[in-house]
């Protein structure tokens, strides 16, 4: 259970990171550089401390699946960026992948 946690946060630090890095233009603001950097910084360290226990393939399928999702979900209600029906078909099939790889994975339960 604390590997599951410790992969959510991975995850969030990830949107987090992602929404920063836009925010930054490039580099060329330096609030949201150093927010973007700790962030990434963040989500590997809590990645690879779940890897201790998780299978690689699941942990990560989850990671970038849910951080793909997040960054979409930023995008719309943060960035006003257009989610169109390709969007939530794209994101249902990430959920159908994560949860089919949750299935197969030794360990994962």
């Amino acid at each position: 259970m604390k590997a599951w946690l410790l992969l959510a946060l991975a995850v969030v630090s990830e949107v987090i990171a992602d929404s920063s890095l836009k925010a930054s233009q490039g580099f060329t603001r330096l609030v949201p550089s150093i927010l973007a950097v700790v962030g990434y910084l963040s989500a590997l360290f809590l990645f690879s401390t779940s890897l201790k226990t998780l299978p690689l393939g699941l942990a990560y399928a989850v990671w970038a699946g849910l951080g793909i999702m997040g960054a979409v979900l930023v995008g719309v209600f943060f960035w006003r960026e257009q989610l169109t029906l390709l969007h939530i078909v794209a994101i249902a099939l990430i959920i159908a992948g994560v949860i089919l790889l949750s299935y197969v994975s030794p360990g994962a339960r």
